[in-house]
């Protein structure tokens, strides 16, 4: 199997590419299934968050299990086309803000993917999740097997270790904190605003936690689904409402702060403008972290509305991210360690297939022999002359192949294949005694 990657993420494309090839919950498993349904792909995993959309595949590439650049160039143009057609976008605008890697620079991308190390936020911990929840998503199909299924056990191993050894995760820096420390610039102090957020995801969770840190305490939580609202409301002793209350909510508010999986905007720009009305024009904070957007973009184009999606707020958190460049270099060591013994773990698993042979082989001119001998037996002849022909059978059928072969390195002047003999057999001590007859005197 040949590991290929496609993906498109925050450095490659901005947001308004980016919402466009994001896969909702609701249609991956139709995505995968596609997916697993091209010509020679036999798993995939398909990873879609606000910041990358990246396609994990394994496909069949013959017995030496290698993959050459032309094949590489084959593959991005095949899942290229199936994901601009999924998507209805152009081809040649995809391809040019995406990126394309083959079998180890694959899993050492994937291992950067889960550390956090190319996340918009150098090491948040939410990515981790996301990737794990992926491939669940992938097993659970059963589009996922043994090639793809290592390389993501790996990368989680190293991701756990990156989290362990380092000091990658200790400051707070991730998009929900930088969404709270955004709103402290512009309005200097918290504690007296009123705060909506809609959603009632991971993301909604941790910015709600960081304004109650901040004394934040009138916080009203509106999602699709009521119970989830007023779960998350319970915890920071806010109040839940559903997202058809929030023309309403929108007066009294401060910031909005927005993370969900609509398709579709959720606030727009009517909405916004009447609220600022009847707010007498004082300010508003909007802060958009979900892709695809949840707030029209013409609401930027409001006087005394101040909108920033997911790509404006990369400077705050560039603030918090220069504390983690020592730890960042030391996760780039774990993972070059990492990869060092995923392709270990490989090259082993090819030996497997090989001894498997060999041994398949011997047993049958084992068998072979010792069929041999049970005739003979059968018919009366002496044990001592079976045993000995029984032995001797085995070894001449045993060496008779690798003589020849040997013979033939020889001629040909190809040394290594016989040191390699000599190593494998371990020869060597036995050359050894065979040049020096009285070592052992």
């Amino acid at each position: 199997m040949a590991l290929v990657l496609i993906g498109i993420n925050h450095t490659t494309a901005g947001i308004a590419l980016r919402e466009k090839v994001a896969f909702p919950p609701d249609v991956v498993a139709d995505a995968l299934r596609q997916l697993g349904g091209i010509a020679d792909v036999h798993e995939v995993v398909l990873v879609s968050t606000c910041n990358r959309t990246e396609i994990y595949l394994a496909f069949q590439a013959g017995d030496d299990a290698a993959i050459d650049n032309r094949e590489l160039v084959d593959r991005q143009q095949i899942i290229v086309s199936w994901l601009a057609d999924y998507h209805k976008l152009d081809v040649e605008e995809l391809a040019h803000n995406s990126y394309f890697f083959g079998n180890e620079d694959v899993v050492r991308h994937l291992m950067k993917v889960s550390c956090g190390l190319d996340s918009m936020v150098l090491g948040e911990p939410q990515i981790f999740g996301q990737i794990k929840s992926a491939y669940a998503v992938s097993k659970d199909l059963e589009v996922v097997g043994g090639s793809l299924g290592k390389a993501f056990q790996h990368a989680f191993t190293i991701a756990k270790e990156v989290r362990t050894d380092t000091a990658i995760g200790e400051n707070p820096v991730s998009v929900a904190y930088a969404a709270v420390a955004l709103a402290e610039r512009i309005f200097s102090k918290l504690n007296s605003l009123q705060v909506l957020l809609i959603g009632a995801g991971r993301t909604i969770e941790l910015v709600a936690k960081h304004l109650v840190e901040k004394g934040v305490q009138e916080i009203i939580v509106a999602n699709r689904t009521l119970d989830n609202a007023l779960d998350i409301a319970s915890r920071i002793n806010g109040h839940g409402v559903l997202l058809s209350d929030i023309p309403e909510k929108l007066i009294a508010t401060d910031i909005v702060v927005s993370s969900t999986n609509s398709q579709l905007p959720l606030l727009g720009k009517g909405s916004v403008e009447k609220a600022l009305k009847q707010r007498k024009h004082k300010p508003m904070l909007l802060v958009d972290l979900a892709v695809p957007r949840d707030i029209e973009e013409e609401v930027g184009e409001i006087a005394d509305a101040y909108l920033y999606s997911i790509d404006d707020i990369s400077d705050v958190i560039e603030d918090g991210v220069k504390s983690r460049a020592e730890a960042a270099a030391e996760a780039h060591s774990i993972i070059e360690r990492g990869i060092e013994e995923y392709l270990k773990q490989l090259r082993s698993l090819n030996a497997v297939a090989t001894l498997r042979a060999f041994r398949a082989k011997a047993e049958t001119i084992r068998d072979l022999e010792l069929e041999k001998a049970i005739k003979a037996l059968e018919n009366d002849e002496s044990p001592e002359e079976i045993l000995n022909s029984l032995a001797r059978g085995i070894t001449n059928k045993l060496t008779h192949t690798p003589s020849v072969q040997m013979k033939k390195a020889s001629a040909e002047g190809r040394n290594d294949l016989l040191e390699l003999t000599q190593e494998l057999f371990d020869l060597q001590e036995e050359n050894s005694k065979n040049d020096n007859p009285k070592s052992d005197s």
